[in-house]
């Protein structure tokens, strides 16, 4: 049995063994809705009218009570079925933060499905029947392909302002069209989503960038005024005139949803989000020339203000470092073929190099239509016509004091020189390396005196 197949045995067995015990038990939340668009679940909610207590009863030693406040315990499997969130029906008290309820009251099934955010999420099932309970309509929502909010959507998003990002997640990854008073309370309310904690932005962020529809969400974000409350740089870039060959006319931030949509189709979060803001830099540096726009050293100025959103939403170090790294060289390698050998072996020597090549494929596709360069790149890093494309240093500082050299901050400036000669097949072994040397220290003697 696999792992899917495992959670939803174990998920089937957890509601079962609440009946047994005279409690009533459903599936609820998203694997409804995902088993209803023939999806299979990521995993299985249960909502039940126990309490969290009658729930430790039923399953000793098995249960974690992430939540037991709010009516939330998880129960492990011991067969490899995971762990399935079990919760009590409930209504909720007043929400204080914009983000959790002050108190919960333990209550029905339809009480519970009410308090909840959309209608395709409101649902439950009985996974020995396949009946879905719907209360709310949300079966009728899906196949009508909308995303409306439960009851009142000001309300709704009033309760929990994560909701405003979720709206957009939820119909970009499932194709549904917002409802239009849904639709007209996030534009309302956009700007109260800056109360969520950066970490919770930032989690349903790499949520919509790595789903195969990045551009629509990123769309949807600027149009319902969300970018501007947590990504403000991407919004300068709509209406700067492009001209690209691919999008005459279009503009930077055509060109940025271009992008998105020619990454792999299931590419790692800093690749999708350096490509959002692989151009960040360019409304800063535009100036205009004989009528030609021009964006000189928009991509340090890029890396600038991509460590800075990564900064505000508290991005890892190894994911703010490698988008930063990522915007400030995603062109570096457009004229592959003219770089210095060393320069080219360096840079594909890289660790996130696949990555840097992803982002120079899109980018030059959505320019030019095609990427030689990226060929070119793809090509040498398979044939290495002229030898490792990493090779091991010649030389380490234990060789330079064993030739006579004076230990000090120098050294890493001469292990550099030899490494370059290296990488540039001037010298191949240790002796001619170190008589390289000897004659470049000699000749910078004779300058300087």
């Amino acid at each position: 049995m696999n792992g899917k197949d495992a959670r939803r045995r174990f998920a089937t067995d957890v509601v079962g063994r609440l009946r047994q015990a005279g409690f009533r038990a459903l599936w609820a939340g998203g694997c409804v809705r995902d088993l209803i668009l023939g999806l299979t679940p990521a995993d299985y909610d249960v909502a039940t009218d126990a309490t969290p207590e009658q729930v430790i009863e039923l399953f000793p030693n098995r249960t974690i009570p992430v939540g037991i406040s709010f009516g939330v315990v998880r129960v492990r499997d011991n067969r490899g079925g995971g762990e399935v969130e079990v919760a009590t029906f409930r209504s909720d008290g007043a929400y204080i933060d914009g983000r959790h309820p002050e108190s919960v009251v333990f209550s029905s099934p339809e009480l519970d499905a009410a308090r909840r955010d959309f209608t395709v999420n409101g649902m439950f099932l009985d996974p020995f029947s396949d009946e879905v309970i719907d209360y709310v309509g949300g079966k009728d929502d899906l196949d009508a392909r909308v995303l409306r909010a439960i009851g009142d959507p000001r309300a709704r998003f009033a309760e929990d302002k994560l909701r405003l990002l979720r709206a957009v997640r939820f119909a970009s990854r499932f194709d549904l069209t917002i409802e239009p008073l849904t639709r007209s309370a996030i534009r309302e309310m956009a700007r109260e989503v800056s109360v969520v904690a950066a970490e919770r932005i930032a989690q349903e962020l790499r949520r919509m960038m790595v789903h195969p529809n990045r551009a629509g969400a990123v769309q949807e974000m600027l149009d319902l005024g969300l970018a501007a409350a947590i990504l403000p740089p991407i919004v300068p870039m709509r209406g700067i005139y492009q001209g690209k060959p691919m999008q005459p006319e279009g503009d930077l931030w055509d060109h940025t949803l271009l992008v998105l949509d020619l990454l792999p189709p299931v590419p790692s979060f800093p690749l999708a989000f350096a490509a959002l803001l692989h151009d960040v830099g360019k409304p800063a540096t535009k100036s205009t020339y004989n009528g030609r726009f021009s964006f000189h050293h928009h991509e340090q100025v890029g890396r600038q203000i991509a460590v800075d959103v990564c900064r505000r939403l508290k991005l890892s170090n190894m994911e703010r470092e490698r988008i930063a790294w990522l915007v400030e060289y995603h062109q570096y390698l457009g004229e592959a073929k003219k770089l210095r050998e060393s320069k080219l072996k360096r840079m594909l020597a890289m660790p996130g190099i696949d990555e840097l090549l992803a982002l120079h494929r899109a980018d030059a596709l959505a320019s030019f239509g095609e990427c030689p360069h990226v060929e070119y790149c793809e090509y040498y890093m398979q044939a290495q016509p002229t030898g490792p494309i990493n090779p091991p240093p010649l030389v380490t500082g234990h060789d330079l004091v064993r030739h006579g050299l004076t230990p000090g901050v120098h050294f890493a400036g001469l292990l550099d020189q030899i490494r370059e000669a290296q990488l540039d097949r001037v010298v191949n072994s240790k002796r001619e390396a170190l008589e390289w040397l000897d004659q470049r220290l000699a000749s910078q003697e004779h300058a300087d005196s």
